[in-house]
C-alpha cells in the first residue's frame, strides 16, 4: 500500500539523519574528550595502562554501547507510542518539534544562548569500574543523564520516530542512533593508542563540529516544520521505484 512504500521511504533520509547525529554526538566537545578517561575507568586500569595494553577495553566497550543501547530503543519504542496516540495531531506535533529543534540548533551556532544547554547533568554509576556489568550500569547512566550534552541530538531523532505511527519506527531510528555513538566508541576500545592520537588532532576542531550539528539540527528542523521529509519521500519512490518493493 502506498501508506507503508511512504513510510518505508521516508525512513531512510531519517536513519541517515540518525547515523549522522550519533556520528556528531561522539565527536561532540563534551563527548570525545572523555572518552579515554571512560575506557580506562569501565576497564579498572588508567589511561597509561590501557595504552600499555595492560588489559583490553573491548569488552566493556560492548556492555557500555549494550546499556546505552537498551535505553534508546526505550525511548524509541515510547516516542512511537506517543505518535500512534496524538495521530490525528501529528502535522501540529511535527510543527512544534520542528520549532524546538530549530532553536537547538540556533544554540549550538551560536545564534542564541540557552542557558540550560551550556550545563551539564551526569548520572554516577557507582563504584562499578572493572567489570562488565559496571560498564553495562555505566552506558544506562550515560544515556540517561549525559543531558544536554546529547540531549538536543536525541531530541531531534525521538521527533522524527514521533512524526511516524509505525510501531517499529522510533526504535529502528534510535538503533541506528545508538550505532552512531557506539561504534567509534568500540573502534576506539579495538585501536586505543590510535585512536587517542585521533582524538588529540580532532580536539582543536570541536567548535566547528558543534556547528555543524546546529547547523543538522537546523535543517532537520525545518523540515520537520514544513513537511519536507513526506515530500522527499515521494521524491525517493519516484526515483528509486524499488523501494516500493519493501513495503
Amino acid at each position: 500500500m502506498l501508506g507503508i512504500e511512504l513510510a518505508d521511504a521516508a525512513f531512510l533520509p531519517a536513519a541517515t539523519v540518525a547515523l549522522l547525529a550519533g556520528i556528531l554526538s561522539f565527536l561532540s566537545p563534551c563527548v570525545l574528550p572523555v572518552v579515554p578517561p571512560y575506557l580506562a575507568y569501565m576497564t579498572g586500569v588508567g589511561v597509561g595502562g590501557l595504552k600499555s595494553g595492560e588489559r583490553s577495553a573491548v569488552v566493556p566497550a560492548l556492555f557500555f554501547i549494550l546499556g546505552l543501547s537498551t535505553v534508546f530503543l526505550l525511548m524509541g519504542m515510547a516516542a512511537s507510542a506517543f505518535g500512534r496516540i496524538f495521530l490525528q495531531w501529528q502535522d501540529w506535533l511535527a510543527r512544534g518539534a520542528g520549532v524546538v529543534v530549530i532553536i537547538m540548533g540556533l544554540h549550538f551556532l551560536r545564534i542564541i544562548r540557552i542557558p540550560f544547554l551550556d550545563t551539564e547533568a551526569r548520572l554516577d554509576a557507582g563504584d562499578k569500574g572493572g567489570s562488565s556489568l559496571g560498564a553495562y550500569i555505566l552506558g544506562l547512566a550515560f544515556a540517561f543523564g549525559w543531558t544536554p550534552c546529547i540531549g538536543p541530538q536525541l531530541g531531534m531523532i525521538l521527533s522524527l520516530a514521533a512524526t511516524g505511527a509505525e510501531a517499529g519506527r522510533g526504535a529502528a531510528l534510535l538503533a541506528v542512533y545508538a550505532l552512531g555513538l557506539g561504534i567509534p566508541f568500540l573502534l576506539s576500545a579495538i585501536f586505543i593508542n590510535r585512536a587517542i592520537g585521533v582524538m588529540n588532532r580532532i580536539k582543536p576542531h570541536l567548535k566547528l563540529i558543534e556547528r555543524i550539528m546546529g547547523a543538522l539540527l537546523v535543517v532537520v528542523g525545518a523540515a520537520l516544520l514544513t513537511g519536507a521529509f513526506p515530500t522527499f519521500a515521494y521524491w525517493l519512490l519516484e526515483t528509486f521505484p524499488w523501494l516500493a518493493a519493501l513495503g
